[in-house]
């Protein structure tokens, strides 16, 4: 089925329709919030860079705490740690609301209540994100991922703009009260959604294993770290416009609160149109020459928002923007999901996201430094140049195609009967696994083997070498080490069926007799009198 004709094929699912739609309220209450703190800020603050801190208070959580966040997606159940991040956000939400009525409200105790709303965002995403293998088939994903942009951008294409309203009716504590509610319903929805996940065999990974897996799987897949890269450079540059657009909207367009929501609106309707796009131009484009677009667009945006004095042409000159915006996120969001197996799929987004983030959150910073010491329009034109040059790196190192990995379980493993008395702290555990190789093959086995080691470590392997027999050139041995039972039994389950081919290629090469010889040891770190580990009675002796 082509992308085309399944964009909306998620929608077949209750759950998702169901939560979709709560996200799509729960988007609203955020963006109003977003008109809320931006326009007070610039109205309470001495200085321009106070006001771009309102978008590093957003997006610096998310840059901390959102691997944390991930190793929680993965290691717990995903609808409870929404809930909890929900309830964070609609908790903040309404103190802000409190103290802004009261007249309480300072420029630090406002980044401080923004930096909270953060959090919550941080913990909610990954989870979120993850959650779409478990609400649609896998070859929905994409349209999944690209209906939640949608949802996002749909609601930034008014909300601002409804924002903007609100800020100029009631005030900005009428905004931070109306996004206190708007959580409620996503609250809801996620109450009434039954997850259905498989039960592990294995005992839950310690907190601190489990952030480590998901930074040494990310750091062993290349084409994970070219994606990561490339959107902290989009994220960087990007960031620009919507961390000074209070400044577009005050010191370039001279306009007010809803002129500023205008301005929001209409970079909201230009990511609708990109996100309509996605499909035909992921059909008739490579990835690479996407996102190398999507850079350069966003950078002619910015020079021409910078160039404008007027609140129409600054309008269309954000439409490119909104959807450079989508294109280039939801692409890097695809690429993540379909080249990471489920099992690690919430930590690896987590490091996008704290990438991306990140670099929003530098960003931020960077832009309104430079705005506060020259002016908006320079710092504008300098993201512009900055974004041109995250293009070209994509000479060098280019957004990998979205290729059809099998990522499921290769559901080979069965662990094998051992004779001494194991738990599942024993260890650390020694493999050593023999291969009897050709001279002629051993170019073709060393290329294999460096494909090999690679996804050891990926999944847990430590202390990898392989070894060559002086006495005998023929005999190899591959050795790695994992430091638990448990963690032998993980390290080998969590091998995909996209792996399989590295195996085959394997015994292809090897000439013994059989299949290679497969040692598993127990290491001893001292030498004692007596062996506290017995010995299994043997299932033939009586």
């Amino acid at each position: 089925m082509s992308q085309r004709s399944s964009l909306f094929q998620p929608f077949r699912s209750a759950d998702f329709r169901l939560l979709w739609s709560a996200v799509l309220v729960s988007n609203l209450g955020g963006l109003i919030q977003a008109v809320g703190a931006g326009w007070m800020m610039a109205s309470i603050a001495d200085s321009d860079d106070m006001v771009a801190l309102v978008q590093t208070a957003t997006t610096l959580p998310i840059m901390i705490f959102s691997l944390a966040a991930g190793a929680l997606a993965d290691s717990f159940d995903r609808r409870t740690v929404m809930l909890v991040a929900q309830s964070l956000m609609m908790t903040a939400s309404v103190a802000l609301a409190v103290l802004a009525i009261q007249g309480w409200i300072t420029p630090w105790l406002l980044l401080l209540f923004t930096f909270l709303i953060g959090c919550g965002t941080a913990l909610h995403n990954p989870s979120w994100q993850a959650s779409m293998g478990d609400l649609v088939p896998r070859s929905d994903i994409p349209s999944a991922v690209t209906l939640n942009s949608m949802a996002f951008n749909l609601m930034r294409s008014i909300g601002p703009a409804v924002g903007g309203f609100i800020v100029a009716s009631v005030g900005a504590a009428g905004a931070f009260a109306l996004n206190a509610v708007s959580y409620a319903p996503l609250i809801l929805a996620l109450t009434r959604w039954t997850r259905r996940r498989a039960p592990s065999p294995l005992p839950r990974e310690s907190f601190q294993l489990a952030m480590s897996a998901g930074i040494r799987f990310v750091a062993m897949s290349p084409n994970l770290v070219t994606v990561i890269g490339r959107a902290f450079l989009f994220g960087l540059g990007a960031i620009s416009i919507l961390a000074l657009l209070p400044l577009v909207a005050r010191d370039l367009v001279s306009g007010g609160a809803a002129t500023f929501g205008i301005l929001l609106g209409s970079f909201g309707v230009g990511a609708i149109g990109g996100a309509f796009m996605n499909t035909r131009l992921r059909e008739r484009y490579t990835s690479e020459v996407i996102a190398r677009g999507a850079f350069v667009a966003f950078a002619l945006s910015a020079v021409l928002v910078s160039n404008s004095r007027q609140t129409w042409l600054t309008c269309l000159a954000l439409l490119p923007a909104g959807a450079s915006w989508v294109l280039a996120l939801s692409l890097f969001n695809v690429t993540v999901q379909l080249s990471t197996p489920r099992w690690v799929v919430g930590r690896a987004l987590s490091i996008y996201q704290t990438a991306t983030f990140g670099g929003m959150a530098a960003g931020s910073w960077i832009w309104g430094l430079l705005a506060d010491a020259y002016d908006p329009s320079r710092a504008l034109i300098v993201a512009g140049g900055f974004l041109t040059v995250g293009a070209l790196v994509g000479l060098r190192f280019a957004i990998p195609p979205l290729l059809a990995l099998d990522l499921d379980p290769l559901d080979q493993f069965r662990e094998p009967e051992v004779r001494l008395e194991l738990r599942s702290r024993s260890g650390p555990i020694m493999v050593m696994v023999d291969y009897e190789i050709d001279q002629a093959d051993v170019p073709a086995f060393l290329a294999v083997m460096a494909d090999r080691r690679r996804v050891r470590i990926r999944d847990g392997a430590r202390q990898w070498a392989l070894l060559r027999d002086l006495e005998n050139p023929g005999t190899w041995t591959e050795t790695y080490h994992v430091p638990t039972w448990v963690e032998y039994v993980r390290h080998n389950m969590r091998r995909t069926k996209a792996d399989a081919e590295i195996n085959e290629r394997l015994l292809s090469l090897h000439r013994g007799p059989g299949r290679p010889r497969v040692h598993r040891m127990i290491e001893r770190q001292t030498v004692t009198p007596t062996d506290d580990m017995p010995i299994k009675e043997h299932p033939d002796v009586p």
